[in-house]
């Protein structure tokens, strides 16, 4: 054959080395701590991008994106695992964890944010070949590549089942909550399909970070002369809170570095200041918060009890958590204590306190907006846990009061089984009655039908707080 007819040569195409991209590196560790150890996004994030500023891989709109990726992939993961579900030839059972949290990542990228189809595709198959290996990358990009043929809508049209049919189900898919919370949500809101949605959809959205002015330390309106006027604004209902408008680091702030002020949850403010507020006869020196880790009511109950000249007792059962509260305490302008003690056999004697807190551990269904990775955690097994104990410390509570004295029965969940349910059930054998929370709450709307008080992200752009506030008669 002469050289003129013989055929080229073809040559494979050259490898090319995957770029390294420390933004969705960072989220991918991110998402494999919390898959891994259970951890909390809230809790793990923080550290990777504080070590990826020291080292100088990062600015502000690196850490900026590197959250929007890992909370928008928690909080969407239901939404996703379904489109993905739709895309692969397997049970995502079947795929390993670390390759669903790639596609995920991608899923997010292609579905809930503006990158571009092309970037997200190619960014994520490069991070797919440094942390699985070139075949499974090969697995990555087809599977985004069919993600990328439709817009989220059309894909959640193809892969929830019609509201008519299975509403539950529906709204599950739609807005990424498992089927047994939006059941339990539903329950707990009452009315239409529009509350729900509302509710859910708020659950999906990025929570401001809010500030306390810690009584005596300092005052809201010191906080804001402290803070850029673009960056902080008043809070909505609590004199105490300070919004941080474009979320902010806290940790920067002088006032949270000196204890004067600390991170902490509208709705938990309201909470401590309605039970500081509520009507009591006789005396008022002795406050009690029964369940006080990590300390954020805690300090501001101790700052209030010290503006009245009312002594604070802490206490927590975890030695670890007790040293938070004592933390957030120091720098107290009053006397108070911090004690680990079990608060279902108390240390302290009967009928001691004027007021007692008792803010009860939960499923914690009312901060998924915050902790989003907890919605796949909790399973409806575990209310059954929770059941005595949340009983138990509410019998403590109404043991520790003295008769006319007042116990706050708080929770970070609207579930009616953590709620109502276990007031009434304890009511029924002790001698005491519901006082009316909803005028301890000035200005706030949409309290219900009372004497307690139901928070709502979606309503008042707080947690989901609950409180009961209950008055020893006998």
């Amino acid at each position: 054959m002469s050289e003129q007819t013989r055929r080229p040569r073809q040559q494979g195409k050259p490898y090319r080395r995957p770029k390294q991209d420390p933004v969705r590196m960072l989220a991918f560790d991110a998402l494999r701590a919390v898959d891994e150890r259970d951890a909390y996004a809230n809790l793990v994030l923080p550290p990777l991008l504080r070590k990826a500023r020291e080292q100088g891989d990062f600015d502000g709109r690196d850490a900026a994106l590197a959250t929007e990726l890992v909370y928008g992939t928690l909080r969407r993961q239901g939404t996703y695992d379904a489109v993905i579900a739709a895309c692969v030839d397997r049970p995502l059972r079947e795929v390993d964890p670390p390759v669903l949290d790639v596609l995920s990542l991608g899923a997010h990228q292609l579905l809930g944010t503006r990158i571009p189809t092309h970037a997200a595709v190619s960014a994520t198959v490069d991070l797919a070949r440094i942390v699985l290996g070139d075949g499974r990358a090969k697995f990555v990009n087809a599977v985004l590549r069919k993600i990328s043929r439709q817009e989220l809508d059309a894909w959640i049209e193809q892969v929830a089942p019609p509201y008519d049919e299975d509403a539950e189900d529906h709204l599950a898919v739609v807005h990424s909550h498992p089927r047994w919370i939006v059941s339990a949500l539903w329950d707990s809101l009452g009315g239409g399909r529009a509350g729900i949605e509302d509710l859910l959809e708020a659950d999906n959205e990025r929570p401001e970070v809010t500030l306390v002015a810690r009584p005596g330390r300092a005052t809201a309106d010191e906080i804001l002369g402290e803070l850029d006027e673009e960056s902080a604004l008043p809070g909505r209902w609590s004199p105490y809170a300070v919004r941080l408008s474009e979320g902010g680091e806290p940790g920067a702030i002088d006032a949270v570095r000196e204890g004067r002020a600390g991170v902490q949850d509208e709705g938990s403010q309201l909470v401590a200041i309605a039970l500081a507020n509520a009507p009591l006869d006789g005396p008022d020196k002795a406050w009690l918060d029964g369940c006080a880790g990590p300390g954020g009511k805690a300090a501001m109950l101790a700052g209030l009890a010290a503006e009245r000249g009312a002594v604070l007792l802490a206490s927590e059962k975890q030695p670890h958590r007790a040293k938070l509260v004592a933390k957030a305490l120091a720098g107290n302008p009053g006397p108070y204590q911090v004690i680990a003690a079990d608060g279902t056999r108390p240390p302290w004697r009967s009928g001691t306190f004027d007021r007692v807190l008792m803010d009860v551990p939960c499923t914690g269904l009312g901060a998924l907006r915050r902790r989003p990775e907890a919605r796949w955690r909790r399973r409806p097994t575990d209310l059954d846990g929770f059941a005595p104990l949340q009983r138990g410390l509410l019998r403590t509570a109404l043991d520790s009061v003295r008769v006319g004295g007042v116990v706050g029965y708080a929770t970070c969940s609207p579930h009616l089984a953590e709620t109502r349910a276990v007031v009434n059930d304890v009511l029924k054998e002790k001698d005491a009655e519901l006082i009316d929370a909803r005028p301890l709450f000035p200005d706030v709307p949409a309290l219900g039908e009372g004497p307690d008080v139901q928070l709502w992200p979606h309503v008042h752009g707080t947690d989901a707080m609950y409180l009961a506030l209950i008055r020893r008669t006998g």
